[in-house]
């Protein structure tokens, strides 16, 4: 029977942990991290983790700030508030929640942020420092699945992985986590939806990763018997019968894969919780490097 891999319980854990870090930070006469957040507009998912990144850094006795903009708002004056939270001594580390709207530029928004204070890891300057090996702001997601399978003891080194997407927030960065030496040291192959050959590659791995953001891609016949399976994907999935009208749905069909696996991540309560349990890590990292 598998194992199930509690993202939240991890996540709690990582931030008391954090928490007592912090305490003796400020009881040593060091400043108090402080995470600052840019919402834009008023999607329902961004709504929600920004939510949830405040109360994070309430656990973790950080300071933070939320600055919220009408989806009216122009790149330019985006691009001065970044401006401004660059040039605050206070702010260790910012975000700014994406997606924006569609008439401002995202890429020009990450490129203004001062890499030194990009948290989230999408700065190009923490991308190529972290596909080389040198010390970076590692994007969050990523993080945070490295953080479960180094905690739950799962060997990595020498196994085949296969990672489902090949986006710039999980799947790019996750296939050269996993390739590196001083992190998953597996082999590792990228699929996606023109790979011809998905689900014999799937069927042949030790390590599946999904971030393809289809609900329940990954079916049973894809799995072989003992793979560690993780799923990144979250798809609000219609549910007349939840008070909220819908569920949150993984890449993976769960109840069918579960039984197959020596180790599977929920939906939700798994990959989700360590995303920003991540940007927490990042945010105190950011922290001691400006209390140096």
């Amino acid at each position: 029977m598998s194992q199930i891999i509690d993202g939240k319980a991890t996540a709690a854990a990582i931030k008391a942990e954090i928490a007592e870090e912090v305490k003796q930070i400020v009881a040593s006469g060091g400043k108090q991290p402080h995470l600052a957040a840019v919402l834009v507009g008023h999607d329902g998912g961004s709504e929600t983790y920004v939510k949830n990144k405040v109360l994070a850094c309430e656990a973790c006795g950080f300071k933070s700030t939320l600055l919220r903009y009408e989806d009216d708002i122009t790149e330019e004056e985006l691009l001065e508030c970044v401006d401004r939270l660059n040039r605050n001594g206070d702010v260790d580390g910012f975000i700014v929640q994406l997606p924006l709207p569609k008439h401002i530029d995202e890429q020009k928004i990450i490129e203004a942020i001062d890499p030194k204070k990009d948290v989230d890891g999408f700065h190009p300057q923490n991308v190529g420092r972290m596909a080389i090996g040198l010390p970076c702001f590692i994007s969050a997601t990523p993080l945070g699945i490295m953080t479960l399978l180094q905690r739950y003891n799962i060997k990595t080194s020498g196994k085949k992985c296969v990672i489902l997407g090949r986006s710039n927030i999980v799947g790019k960065p996750m296939a050269q986590l996993m390739m590196q030496k001083q992190w998953g040291d597996a082999t590792v192959t990228v699929c996606h939806s023109r790979s011809a050959t998905l689900k014999d590659e799937c069927r042949q791995a030790d390590i599946i990763i999904a971030a393809i953001g289809q609900p329940e891609f990954v079916t049973a016949d894809m799995v072989k018997p003992g793979a560690v399976v993780i799923d990144v994907g979250t798809t609000r999935v219609p549910d007349s019968s939840r008070k909220s009208g819908y569920r949150l749905t993984g890449d993976v069909k769960f109840d069918e894969v579960a039984p197959l696996c020596s180790f599977i991540t929920p939906v939700p309560g798994g990959v989700g919780p360590m995303t920003i349990c991540s940007l927490m890590k990042n945010t105190l990292l950011a922290a001691k490097r400006s209390n140096q």
